[in-house]
This record gives C-alpha cells, structure tokens and sequence, in this order.
C-alpha cells in the first residue's frame, strides 16, 4: 500500500505538539472544551472549495459526517487543493499512523456531504483508504478519528449516537456509498463514547 509521506509527518507532528492547544483555539475560533482533540495539522484546502463562514452562530453544528476518500491520503489532499476540484472536508484521518490533517475550519463549511443543507450543519471527517478494502481500517484510524469525533460532539453539543455521526450514504440524495458496509459502527461508535 502507499503510505506517502510517514517522515513528514513525523516532523509536522513533532512541530505541532508544542502548538496544539493554540493552534486549535486558533483554528476554530474557539477555546477547547469537553474531550481532547487530537493534535491536528493545518493543510489549507483551496478557498475556491469551501464557504467561508462563522458557525455556530451562523449555521448550528448537529451532525459528524464519516467518508472514505477513495484516495490515498496525499491524492485526496491534492485534490482539497486544486481550486478546480470544488470539494473539502474539515479533517482526514491517514490509515497508517492515524496522521490528523485540517483542511477547513470548523467555522466555515467545507463541501463534502453533496447536500447543502448537510454541509452548512456538519463536519466532515475524511478516512484514507477504500471502501471495499478494510484493510485501510486501521486500529489508529479509528481511534484517532473516534477522539475527534468526540472533541466535535461536546464542543457543539452533537449526541454521540448513529444519527447524529452518520456516513456519507446516510445523507438525504447521497450518490456515494462511503464509508461502506465494511467500516465497524460498532466498534466506532463505542471508540467515539470511550472518549
């Protein structure tokens, strides 16, 4: 499998550690509260693929939308930044190392659920690998992602619970069937309410 870019994410990583609590005030606009994030790293999406914006005040929060870009994670990060692309997410979650990039803030609306509605009331957590190859699904991934999905449902109120942390296919009109009948809700969702 491709796994691109390990040293340097080591060394991004290293560099944000000593940054991360103000990095994500930053980042969010706000200070954090409720479960930890986890130390992310900010790799700006081109502006031509999101809406900038300032949520909660001007859209409420209520869902966690979980993907699988399809993409090894340095493809789809190309991709959130070819302006041409007209597509985001907030965070994607890299399957080796459980590596956390941030490409929008959680103020703004990233374009990621295909519904307008969904975009302007979530945030959007890309996976790296494929939906028909669990492989990708690893044990850092998912508890990487479960303790971001965490921080993002107290931060905004957002039960923890299947309807409100939903997958891409889940969203009214979805033509995409991420993250796939082989991603483990069950062992998710118990990650996401451990943290």
């Amino acid at each position: 499998m491709d796994r691109a870019g390990p040293t340097r994410r080591r060394l991004l990583r290293g560099a944000a550690l000593a940054t991360a609590t103000a990095g994500l005030a930053a980042l969010t606009g706000r200070a954090a509260a409720g479960a930890a994030y986890p130390v992310t790293h900010w790799i700006p999406a081109s502006p031509a693929n999101y809406t900038a914006a300032d949520r909660p005040a001007s859209h409420p929060v209520q869902y966690v939308v979980i993907h699988v870009t399809q993409e090894t994670f340095q493809d789809a990060m190309r991709i959130f930044q070819d302006p041409a692309r007209r597509v985001s997410a907030h965070y994607m979650v890299a399957s080796g190392d459980g590596y956390i990039g941030q490409f929008v803030r959680e103020r703004d609306i990233a374009w990621h659920a295909g519904d307008w509605t969904y975009n302007t009331r979530s945030i959007g957590i890309e996976h790296e690998g494929w939906v028909d190859r669990p492989e990708w699904f690893t044990d850092v991934l998912y508890r990487r992602s479960a303790m971001l999905t965490a921080a993002i449902c107290d931060r905004y109120g957002i039960p923890r619970t299947r309807e409100r942390v939903i997958g891409h296919h889940e969203v009214p009109g979805a033509t995409h069937t991420d993250p796939g009948p082989l991603w483990d809700w069950t062992r998710y969702m118990r990650l996401v309410g451990h943290y």
